[in-house]
């Protein structure tokens, strides 16, 4: 159903119940029409059959908002299935991708900020511990991150042990809270006697400080290519 089939329905929701309430008003308040209704046969059955039809009227729309609401949860369903990372929980990389798109073939806005995050140590926990438990690394540091992004930054994981942050509205300021909140929630998952695996990570900023960056994917690789590498640490 179309935006516009929704407020076609609507407006005649409204009408009918307007027209319904005209009509009760007309038959409690006019004593005359009540009266007639009342003593003559006809004029009886005439408003049972106009009743029966305003019924009518009032279940076919009534189906129609349902369906309208049901094909809403679905798309809304089938949206997030698409865009989402089904183990992170955080939008994939074609969702990541769609991101990407709203700036593409255009100049770098001057408050449009990236952060390219490295889950380190999933490799050695994969080797060690196997898939089941870097798996569940990759849940629990995306979990934190999801945490440290609302209403900041748009999150994601690009693929693997990669994760990127982009801030549409940022600054330097904004970016290191963001990273020290992140950096905060990290330590005290680490520091939790619960906690049978240590998350350790990596990443590189970058922001449109580089005359040289003419496109996000520029401002993108840039921000993956200061992640500091295990040689350089």
């Amino acid at each position: 159903m179309k935006k516009s089939d929704f407020i076609y329905k609507t407006i005649q929701l409204v009408l009918y119940l307007v027209l319904t309430a005209c009509c009760l008003g007309l038959i409690l308040l006019d004593q005359n029409v009540y009266h007639l209704i009342a003593s003559d046969f006809a004029y009886r059955t005439l408003c049972i059959f106009l009743w029966l039809a305003l019924g009518l009227s009032f279940l076919f729309i009534y189906r129609d908002f349902t369906y309208f609401s049901s094909y809403s949860r679905r798309y809304r369903e089938l949206n997030h299935a698409v865009h989402s990372d089904p183990l992170s929980g955080l939008a994939n990389r074609f969702g990541c991708d769609v991101m990407i798109e709203r700036y593409l073939d255009k100049p770098i806005p001057e408050n449009l900020g990236c952060i390219m995050f490295d889950l380190t140590n999933l490799h050695e926990v994969n080797t060690h511990y196997g898939h089941l438990q870097g798996n569940r690394l990759i849940r629990d540091f995306s979990n934190i991150l999801h945490l440290a992004s609302a209403n900041v930054c748009f999150a994601g994981r690009n693929g693997g042990n990669k994760f990127l942050a982009i801030f549409e509205d940022g600054d330097s300021y904004k970016m290191d809270n963001f990273l020290k909140k992140l950096d905060q929630k990290v330590q005290s998952y680490n520091q939790d006697p619960s906690s049978h695996l240590r998350i350790e990570y990596h990443y590189g900023i970058a922001f449109h400080e580089d005359s040289n960056i003419c496109s996000i994917t520029d401002l993108i690789a840039l921000s993956n290519r200061r992640i500091p590498q295990r040689e350089d640490l």
